[in-house]
């Protein structure tokens, strides 16, 4: 065999490698799978507290301001009373100390007397009462997909809802929604 021979049975050989590899790696890229199937869909969602401020009015009864508060027309209006039935009853010595008698228990009524009034004078006023209550809401983040690629199971996280597929690039699932034409 000449060397001429042998040389382009050699470079025939390497040009048939080189050949058949072109056309197995473009073969694989034409068959290459171009959608993944989706399993399932799953919302995301994440809880959103928003605290405001609930008020209303309410009425607050409140002992009102006592005019008199050593309760002295009370104490003085009943003495004089007291004195006026004691000094009735009796006579000389008698009416002397049921005068006096009747002064100091009427004094003493006419205090606790007062007293009792000024205790149940009460004035109603409104009131604004505030509490901070906290509403809930839902919020969607997006999908959890479960998707099926030559055989495999993957999960990945989408901003939009899938259709039944999923677009494949370079043998990767693509997440990214399609850009708005």
């Amino acid at each position: 065999m000449d060397s001429s021979m042998i040389k382009g049975v050699v470079i025939g050989g390497v040009a048939m490698v080189v050949v058949s590899a072109g056309a197995v790696t473009g073969y694989k890229a034409l068959t290459k799978p171009k959608f993944a199937e989706v399993v399932a869909v799953k919302e995301v969602t994440e809880t959103i507290v928003t605290p405001r401020e609930e008020c209303h009015e309410v009425h607050v009864q409140r002992q009102a301001p006592a005019k008199d508060p050593n309760r002295v027309a009370g104490t003085v209006i009943g003495g004089v009373a007291g004195g006026l039935l004691g000094s009735s009853i009796g006579s000389g010595t008698g009416r002397t100390v049921a005068t006096v008698a009747g002064a100091a228990g009427g004094a003493y009524v006419g205090n606790q007397v007062q007293k009792n009034m000024q205790q149940k004078n009460v004035v109603t006023t409104s009131e604004q009462r505030c509490k901070t209550v906290n509403d809930t809401t839902q919020q969607l983040v997006g999908y959890d997909v479960t998707y099926r690629l030559e055989g495999k199971e993957g999960v990945l996280r989408t901003s939009i809802k899938p259709g039944p597929t999923l677009p494949v690039k370079d043998g990767q699932v693509v997440a990214t929604p399609p850009a708005a034409g």
